[in-house]
């Protein structure tokens, strides 16, 4: 069994593993690697800004900026492309059998997404998704949260000859946010020709003839070229389930955090983005506002300041901006809903890549691959 964790890199501080290397597990990597004996597992060689990811599908060059190597932003760490299989209160176990020490540990692997292991095929699969789409007269979009509507408005705005069909299985869409964006979002979509059924089920088995036809709970035919399944992950939670943080989950597979995003009953193990149990919204920007709260009370713990001294995370009030195309977005804000240009010009045409590209001390702009 190989022993990591041992083989210093000849930074101070103590020695930090982060287990996921998502848009919060990049960013806290990406912080303390001049702090810390730092080590990022990840069954990856790369990150994904997770809130681009549909654009690639119907222009796949724009994957180029959002698919981003680990080793591009982590120029002073340790990266291990392995899967995390067991935790001890010293050591992270991979799949290959090797063993990786920590003195602070942070888990940060959000909800379970299979995806290749390497960044070229991943953009591989961003021009089959394309392809796919290109060569389909009718699309079926099964999943009314942010990702289904989300995907929908970028067919129907890039390719707005073809059919489009939404259904999901709820009774709005969003339903994560006021039935006021629901609403809006709904009468934009109709605008844009796509054709929405809420409330409905459909079994992605084609009809038994072989047609190009999709069974709805209703019993209504859908006749689609191809489909794409917009709904839930699991939580990246299930390989915890016999470590010594099982008794830190409560009953959705989500880590239970204090307000120092420690899980509660250990003081040197951190959990940042969607796997944590706070009462929000689950969205990207409050997943990178996590990883700098919990890298900063980090550094206060390896210079033996007082716990007293460490951030707390405060959730915020509700702020959700979903994508409508390249120009157009409906966002909630605590105080209005607008759907159009308006909120568009703050996210739909560039999905904050140049931005999060920045905060990762890379070109916004250039990618050198």
């Amino acid at each position: 069994m190989e022993k990591a964790g041992d083989m210093g890199i000849g930074r101070g501080g103590g020695r930090v593993v982060v287990i996921g290397g998502g848009v919060a597990g990049s960013l806290i990597a990406k912080s303390l690697q001049f702090t810390a004996d730092l080590t990022l597992i990840d069954q990856k060689e790369y990150f994904e800004i997770p809130w681009a990811s549909l654009r690639g599908m119907v222009e796949p060059s724009f994957a180029e900026r959002s698919v981003i190597n680990h080793k591009d932003y982590l120029t002073n760490g340790r990266l291990v492309v392995s899967k995390a299989i067991n935790i001890t209160n010293s050591d992270v176990l991979t799949a290959e059998g090797r063993l990786v020490a920590y003195d602070y540990l942070v888990i940060a692997t959000g909800h379970d997404d299979p995806l290749p292991k390497i960044r070229n095929e991943r953009l591989t699969e961003y021009q089959a998704e394309n392809e796919k789409i290109k060569a389909s007269r009718s699309i079926l979009v099964v999943g009314g949260g942010p990702t289904g509507v989300e995907l929908a408005a970028e067919i129907a705005v890039d390719f707005p000859e073809k059919k489009v069909v939404l259904v999901h299985d709820g009774p709005r869409l969003l339903e994560f946010i006021g039935p006021k964006a629901s609403d809006k979002t709904l009468g934009w979509l109709k605008n844009k020709n796509v054709e929405v059924k809420l409330q409905q089920s459909v079994e992605l088995v084609r009809s038994s003839d072989g047609s190009n036809a999709y069974i709805t709970s209703s019993r209504e035919t859908i006749k689609a070229d191809c489909h794409f399944l917009c709904t839930g992950k699991p939580v990246g939670s299930a390989w915890l389930k016999e470590t010594i943080l099982k008794d830190g989950m409560d009953s959705f597979g989500r880590l239970k955090v204090d307000e120092n995003l420690r899980i509660k009953g250990h003081k040197n193990i951190f959990a940042i983005g969607d796997i944590t149990d706070i009462k929000e919204i689950k969205q990207g920007y409050l997943a990178q506002k996590h990883a700098l709260i919990a890298a900063k009370n980090i550094k206060i713990l390896m210079d033996e300041q007082k716990e007293s001294k460490m951030a707390v995370y405060k959730p915020r009030s509700i702020k959700v901006i979903v994508s409508l195309g390249r120009h157009d977005a409906v966002a909630q804000f605590s105080f209005t809903t607008l759907i159009g240009l308006v909120p568009g010009l703050i996210k739909s045409k560039d999905l904050f890549v140049g931005k999060t590209r920045k905060a990762m001390d890379l070109d916004p702009h250039i990618v050198h691959y």
